[in-house]
């Protein structure tokens, strides 16, 4: 056999050992792609994303799209080749799995989770649009989850409305911590709640809870390593009642990240013209109750799929302006945005056509 025949031969021979290696080699990455992107103010699945009943709407046009992720499964384990095709490839991005599915977390719990996420992130976004509009929302704090074998275990509930701590009015979830920190492990607090049960009641009758009882726990001390932080065993969040109601039907998506996107979609229906002048604007970002806009996993993955679905504008929370910009894709144009208030002024700009005025992302920031 000619020495240039027997050269190739064993060069095809040790690729194809090589890529047949590679198929049974499995290594501990995990895949991102660019997900579904949904405009929050048409339709979904044949009904429309965003539902307000009890409350005069008015027509939109445009988009306002929402954009998401698609993950590999936990338990999915990539091989060598896939994990260099994905390195190689423009839209997709190879992270390890721990990134996604830290401290062992299964494919379960992470949907747990995401769905846990992404119901708070709707709540804050109805919250956070109609303060916007000067429209009034009643909000209390709550006991959000009770840790199991806790102090409270059993004596407090999820809902429960805390009205005090040790006679001291609770105005904010933070008061909560603030408050119980000031014992010493071991020592007795004094809630002042509005069961869980009685809440729900009034608010289905609309009426206010006026019976309150009180619950007193003995402190326990912190896990945290080298301190004597007193815990009780319970997280507080805040929970509302609205004038009218929202109801944000988007099946299958999960985590925080379209809170801003959803806040935006309700105020463009509340009130009259449209906030994008026809033009397709997508983005990301979670929202609080206050309207600060918060960074998102996935962005290069989110801005792609934007522009595949054909967006020209993308509103990108401050904090991953600097990311984003390192690999926009070409005809997007990104606007930094870190509040409510902000993504505002950009669509009102950019439905005007003052795309110069608009605050864009920089590799800085």
């Amino acid at each position: 056999m000619p020495r240039r025949t027997a050269t190739m031969l064993a060069s095809t021979l040790i690729l194809i050992a090589l890529l047949c290696a590679g198929v049974f080699i499995k290594v501990p990455y995990s895949e991102m792609s660019p997900g579904p992107t949904v405009n929050t103010l048409g339709d979904h699945d044949g009904e429309p994303v965003l539902q307000i009943s009890g409350r005069k709407t008015y027509p939109t046009t445009g988009h306002l799209n929402m954009t998401t992720v698609r993950v590999t499964s936990a338990d999915y384990n990539m091989n060598l080749v896939e994990a260099v095709y994905g390195w190689l490839a423009h839209d997709a991005k190879i992270v390890p799995h721990d990134t996604l599915y830290p401290d062992g977390k299964t494919e379960q719990q992470s949907t747990q989770e995401n769905a846990e996420e992404f119901s708070q992130s709707q709540e804050s976004a109805k919250v956070s649009a109609l303060k916007e509009l000067g429209i009034p929302v009643k909000s209390w704090v709550i006991v959000s989850t009770v840790v199991k074998g806790s102090p409270s275990e059993g004596r407090l509930h999820a809902g429960d409305v805390i009205k005090a701590v040790d006679g001291t009015v609770v105005k904010a979830p933070d008061d909560v911590a603030k408050l119980v920190t000031k014992h010493k492990p071991g020592e007795k607090v004094v809630f002042t709640i509005v069961p869980a049960k009685e809440q729900a009641a009034a608010v289905k009758e609309h009426t206010t809870a006026s019976a309150t009882k009180k619950v007193t726990i003995t402190t326990a001390k912190s896990d945290d390593s080298g301190t004597d932080r007193a815990i009780v065993g319970i997280s507080a969040g805040t929970d509302h009642t609205f004038p009218f109601t929202i109801d944000i039907k988007l099946a299958d998506v999960g985590g925080p990240s379209a809170g801003l996107m959803f806040s935006l979609g309700i105020v463009d229906k509340l009130t009259p013209g449209n906030l994008t002048g026809g033009r397709f604007v997508a983005g990301t970002g979670t929202i609080d109750d206050n309207g600060k806009v918060g960074p998102i996993g996935g962005i290069d993955m989110k801005t792609v799929g934007a522009r595949n679905k054909g967006a020209q504008y993308f509103l990108t929370p401050k904090d991953n302006c600097a990311e984003a910009a390192k690999d926009t894709p070409d005809g997007l144009r990104l606007v930094k945005v870190g509040t409510i208030d902000d993504a505002m002024k950009a669509l009102k700009d950019i439905s005007a056509g003052r795309t110069s005025d608009l605050p864009q992302c920089t590799t800085k920031g």
